[in-house]
């Protein structure tokens, strides 16, 4: 028996010990009769959705619902008593009430569906000495697997071999900035979440640069998609508490109802009458009391909600939840791409000599300016902050075309720096010669370039990368165009100042030049963040104002989800934050009792996020969930409103989600909440009125 590796134990293991472990070949993969042992035991590679329940068993399980068999009851009984045009009029609101129902429920249980579809049909695999392109479920645990650029991982893989590998793992963690990737063994300390996993290539993540070989880890349902679908399955999506309301009022008529009959039937009894007639009698009166018109008026005024929705740019896809939105009074927002645009933008420049410049604008594009104390920087007109520009356009592979980034978020950043002091068109003027492409053992990028102009000079050497490693290849520092030594006191400068970037949230880089690698002049630094979008702080404000809590759920580092959080108005003094380290530490009891309290979880995971929305449940709160990718898919079903962003949001969120934002617009809640508290009063007017008449 080939035992489970989970990517945890696989990625702290050297990668000949994992082949041991799985009795793989990692070069010649594994033989045609030993793939077919395995697969009688670990199964195919891909998720077991079931057999769909007939429509019409779905349809019949509507009638179900308390209130609907009380009005059933009501139409027989009708029928009975030859009073027909009452069993009529039950009867036509049953149906519309019932099959308006059904369509919900099939419209909303896709997102197993979809889920699936991320695994990719095709792959290229090594098996027997030979590169074979196979359906993906074929793959079994013990096989190689080989990657290229443009790819989606078929199973969970320890890598062995990787060359500038960068994966965007989105899909599964929700972040953005595709992770480089390597092939040395991780320290357990430092492996706690899936982002840190370096040397795994995730199931349904996609290859954006590079290529690779590994080794198959867990397939199917055993992959960290696995796990999510795992979940997706268990999770039942809760009733809204207009279902539970409605539910609870037919049990009360019920009663009420049978209590009236007895009552009637017992006086009647005690002065002499038959039987019979008092039945009939308690009956009629039962059905009379019973407000058949209920349920019908409450779907025709949750579709109007549905439709004034529509023209506020949401679309709702399960009527009671209009209602909900106007009881919901928490709010867990996913970050990227939710609460911030996801497009990368530099904000802030130090130069070598100590100028600081600052950065306006936001995205992939032209608009805003670099300004140094008042002054717009534009070309070369301050030469220490265009020097950084000019690097890091040219240490640089992204593409912008027509405000869309084609390559690394940190790249495109760089990129639209430069557009911003009309030295996009740099790139240009250099012949590349050479390129050390960016690893995540080595942590930096550098090109040899020479000028178009220039090319009996010397070549140029350009580096970016983390401070820490590109100072190492630096001798001097950049002063108003001239090389000066580098001291221990300019590098603990630089040092202050690039923590100082950190703490604020930014992601820092550093950039260099010179002839020669080690002998490169230190240029400076940028800090870049993924900005909050147009309008979320205003809504965020609002919303507290009118007594709904607000919880930021991020898988990115406490620095950034503080620093985005505080720009927000999420974050105060008094605020606490939660990673999801801790969160394993704690059960649901436990977890409740803080969770009202932490204004943000960070480097959560989809369970984590599940058993946050579980805890704010536990206390009685009435939980809006937002996000756009397949991480966040599992908290959306589970929350008492789910709601997923249409520009960016993945098809398995939208699935999962009861509510889409069309131009994912976080305002749009905002106004969803004033909707449904103004249906909510018109509904609990109306059955006072019904029941009082």
């Amino acid at each position: 028996m080939i035992p489970v590796l989970t990517s945890k134990k696989a990625s702290e293991l050297p990668v000949n010990e994992v082949a041991s472990i799985l009795q793989a070949d990692l070069q010649n993969g594994l033989k045609n009769c030993e793939v077919c042992h395995r697969r009688a035991f670990h199964g195919w590679n891909e998720f077991d959705i079931g057999e769909d329940e007939p429509l019409w068993k779905k349809y019949i399980s509507q009638f179900k619902n308390p209130l609907i068999m009380l009005l059933l009851a009501s139409a027989v009984f009708s029928v009975l008593m030859h009073q027909f045009d009452d069993a009529v009029s039950i009867t036509v609101a049953i149906l519309i009430v019932v099959t308006v129902a059904f369509v919900q429920e099939y419209r909303s249980e896709k997102s197993l569906e979809e889920l699936s579809k991320l695994v990719p049909p095709e792959c290229h695999c090594v098996r027997e000495g030979r590169v074979e392109h196979t359906f993906a479920r074929d793959l079994v645990p013990g096989d190689t697997v080989c990657l290229s650029v443009g790819d989606r991982v078929p199973a969970d893989l320890r890598l062995f071999e990787a060359v500038d590998l960068s994966i965007d793992e989105s899909s599964l963690t929700g972040e953005t900035t595709p992770s480089s990737k390597c092939t040395s063994p991780q320290s357990a300390a430092t492996n706690g979440d899936l982002t840190s996993r370096s040397n795994i290539a995730f199931m349904g993540t996609l290859v954006r640069c590079g290529k690779a070989k590994g080794i198959v880890i867990g397939t199917g349902e055993n992959s960290e998609f696995g796990e999510v679908f795992k979940m997706m399955q268990a999770e039942e999506a809760p009733k809204t508490p207009l279902q539970r309301s409605m539910d609870l009022l037919g049990k009360q008529l019920s009663l009420y109802s049978f209590g009236i009959i007895g009552i009637i039937m017992l006086v009647g009894w005690l002065q002499g009458k038959h039987i019979l007639d008092m039945f009939t009698i308690g009956v009629s009166l039962a059905v009379a009391a019973i407000p058949e018109g209920l349920p019908i008026v409450v779907t025709v005024t949750l579709a109007l909600g549905v439709m004034r929705m529509v023209k506020k740019r949401a679309i709702v896809k399960k009527l009671p939840i209009v209602e909900t939105l106007g009881c919901c009074n928490v709010v867990c927002s996913d970050k990227t791409g939710t609460l911030t645009k996801n497009e990368m933008t530099v904000t802030h420049i130090f130069t070598a000599d100590g100028l600081h410049a600052e950065v306006t604008g936001v995205g992939y594009n032209r608009f805003g300016e670099v300004t140094v104390e008042g002054d717009v920087v534009h070309g070369f007109n301050k030469p220490s902050v265009s020097r950084i520009v000019e690097a890091g356009c040219v240490c640089n592979d992204a593409v912008i075309r027509n405000n869309t980034l084609m390559g690394r978020p940190t790249e495109g950043a760089l990129i639209a720096l430069a557009m911003k002091m009309g030295l996009d068109g740099i790139q240009q003027d250099y012949i590349r010669k050479a390129e050390y492409p960016f690893s995540s053992e080595q942590k930096w990028m550098a090109v040899k370039c020479v000028h178009r102009t220039q090319q009996d000079k010397p070549e140029i050497c350009f580096m970016k990368g983390a401070y820490e490693e590109v100072v190492r290849y630096c001798t001097t520092y950049n002063s108003k165009g001239h090389s000066l030594p580098l001291s221990q006191q300019q590098r603990d400068l630089y040092q202050q100042e690039k923590a100082s970037m950190g703490s604020a949230g930014l992601r820092v880089l550093a950039l260099a030049a010179g002839p020669e690698l080690g002998q490169l002049s230190f240029l400076g630094l940028v800090g870049m963040i993924d900005p909050p979008r147009t309008g979320v702080k205003e809504a965020v404000t609002a919303l507290i104002t009118s007594g709904v809590m607000i919880k930021m759920i991020t898988g990115d580092s406490q620095e950034t989800a503080i620093a985005i959080a505080n720009r927000l108005g999420l974050y105060s003094k008094n605020s606490q934050s939660v990673s999801g380290e801790e969160i394993d530490t704690l059960d649901i009891q436990q977890l409740s009792q803080i969770a009202p309290k932490v204004a943000v979880f960070y480097r959560a995971s989809p369970r984590h996020k599940l058993k946050i929305v579980k805890s704010l449940q536990n206390n009685g709160a009435v939980v809006a969930m937002t996000g756009d990718g397949v991480n966040d898919a599992v908290a959306l079903k589970a929350a008492d409103i789910g709601v997923a962003m249409g520009q960016t949001g993945t098809d398995v969120c939208k699935e999962a989600a009861d509510m889409i934002l069309v131009d994912d617009d976080f305002q749009t809640i905002m106004s969803a909440i004033e909707e449904g508290k103004g249906i909510y009063n018109n509904i609990k007017n109306f059955v006072r009125f019904q029941l009082s008449t």
